[in-house]
C-alpha cells in the first residue's frame, strides 16, 4: 500500500524504525510557473533561495533536519561513489551514492527517471540511484551492487525500493533504441511492446530495473508503481513538458537516510 504523507510517497510495509525515506511529489513548495512548486534542482534556472527553502521543507517532512543532505551532479552515467565525511563536500559527478554514515542523507533528483533506494537488512548502509534509460542500458544497478558488496559481502541481505517514474504506456521509443538494448542482452526484448498504430515500441523501464535487481540477487523488491507522465498534478515530467513545449521543468527530490535518534 502506498502512503502519501506530507508531499512524499513511501510504503506501509517497509520497516522505518532504522531508516527513513520519501519519494517526493512536486507539491508543497514555493517555486512558481514551470517549477511549481517543490522544485529541488539548483541547476534548473529556478530561484536558488526558493530551492533552498524547498529542500529544507523536504528535510523537515522526513524529520531529518539535522542530517547533512548529499546531492550529486547527475549525468545519466553508471558511476557510483561511497560518501563519507571525508568527501561529503566534494562536487561529485555520478548517478549513484552509498553511505554508512548515520548523519548523511542521500538525495536523487528525478523527472521521469527512476529513483532507486537500496539498503541492507542490518541497516549498515544506504544507497540511492538515479536510473533512466541510459542507467538501464549501462546497468548502473550492477555497478552499485558490486560496490555495495565491497562494503558488505552478504549478497542475500539487500532490499530495494523503486519510486515513481515514467510508465511503459508513455515511454515510446524507436526500433533502433530497442535493438541496441537487445544487442546488450537478448532477454531485454521482453521489456519492449510493439505499438499497433505505428513503427514504435513501448519501453517498460520499471520492469527492466526489477529484472536487473533480480539478476544481482536482490529479490526483496518493492515498487511505488506510479507514472510521472500521467500524474501531472503530482509530478514533474521532462517528457510531458517537452511535448507541451513547457521546458524547463523542475525536479522531484527523493531522499533516504538513517533515522534520526529521538
Amino acid at each position: 500500500m502506498n502512503i502519501y504523507n506530507k508531499n512524499y510517497f513511501n510504503l506501509k510495509k517497509i520497516d522505518t524504525t532504522q531508516i527513513i525515506y520519501g519519494f517526493f511529489s512536486k507539491e508543497g513548495g514555493f517555486s512558481k510557473k514551470n517549477y511549481t512548486s517543490l522544485n529541488c534542482n539548483m541547476s534548473s534556472g529556478d530561484n536558488k533561495e526558493v530551492i533552498k527553502k524547498n529542500i529544507e521543507i523536504s528535510k523537515i517532512n522526513l524529520n531529518i533536519k539535522n542530517h547533512r543532505l548529499k546531492f550529486i551532479k547527475q549525468t545519466h552515467s553508471s558511476k557510483i561513489f561511497v560518501i563519507s565525511k571525508n568527501n561529503f563536500h566534494l562536487n561529485i559527478e555520478a548517478d549513484g551514492i552509498i553511505t554508512k554514515d548515520k548523519t548523511i542523507a542521500l538525495a536523487i533528483l528525478t523527472a521521469d527517471c527512476a529513483p532507486i533506494f537500496i539498503y541492507d537488512k542490518k541497516y549498515s548502509l544506504i544507497c540511492a540511484l538515479h536510473s533512466g534509460w541510459k542507467g538501464c542500458f549501462n546497468n548502473i544497478i550492477k555497478n552499485a551492487i558490486m560496490k555495495i558488496r565491497d562494503i558488505n559481502s552478504n549478497k542475500n541481505n539487500l532490499n530495494a525500493i523503486i519510486g515513481p517514474c515514467l510508465g511503459k504506456n508513455n515511454f515510446e521509443v524507436s526500433e533502433e533504441f530497442k535493438n541496441n538494448f537487445i544487442k546488450k542482452e537478448k532477454l531485454y526484448e521482453c521489456f519492449f511492446i510493439k505499438k499497433l498504430d505505428k513503427a514504435k515500441y513501448l519501453f517498460d523501464m520499471r520492469g527492466l530495473i526489477n529484472y536487473q535487481l533480480k539478476q544481482n540477487a536482490i529479490n526483496n523488491i518493492s515498487n511505488i508503481d506510479i507514472d510521472t507522465y500521467t500524474n501531472k498534478n503530482l509530478f514533474f515530467s521532462h517528457r510531458r513538458s517537452f511535448q507541451q513545449k513547457k521546458l524547463p521543468t523542475g525536479r522531484m527530490i527523493n531522499i533516504i537516510a538513517f533515522k534520526a535518534n529521538p
